[in-house]
């Protein structure tokens, strides 16, 4: 499409709402994998984030995630408080505050591939559609980011 439509599309026609729709749909695939483990889906991508790279700064953290400091802090205190990481404060600069994977937190990684497996399934797309799809939603969170 080179031109935008001249009237307002219904909501079966907006990609901003099939984006919606599927991160509803999303969420709603984790909510079952995840309560046995105790997470919710954005404590699960704290996991996933720390597994890739532990002790991490949690401005870092919450850019990775997209998510501002006034949503990650309270996330982190109940994830501390889980036992699932430590937060620790820079002897430096006290305002820095550092997030690490504890054992526990560290012993869910190995969840984490049952978990992928079961969401793998349920898209019924294949590897590589997956991929295209995630890289082209990719392109689309840095064109509309640079309009901001």
């Amino acid at each position: 499409m080179t031109h935008p439509p001249s009237r307002v599309p219904g909501t079966g026609d907006m990609l901003c709402f099939a984006l919606y729709s599927a991160n509803h749909a999303m969420t709603r695939l984790y909510r079952p994998l995840l309560q046995p483990l105790g997470l919710t889906y954005p404590q699960y991508l704290v996991l996933v984030a720390l597994w890739s790279e532990d002790e991490r700064r949690v401005g870092a953290l919450g850019e990775e995630l997209g998510l501002d400091t006034n949503t990650l802090t309270p996330l982190l205190k109940r994830m501390a408080e889980a036992g699932l990481i430590t937060r620790s404060r820079s002897a430096a600069d006290e305002r820095v505050v550092t997030v690490k994977l504890t054992d526990k937190g560290r012993a869910l990684e190995a969840e984490a591939e049952r978990i992928t497996t079961c969401v793998f399934e349920a898209t019924g797309l294949s590897v590589d559609e997956l991929a295209d799809l995630r890289d082209r939603i990719a392109r689309l969170n840095t064109e509309i980011a640079e309009h901001l």
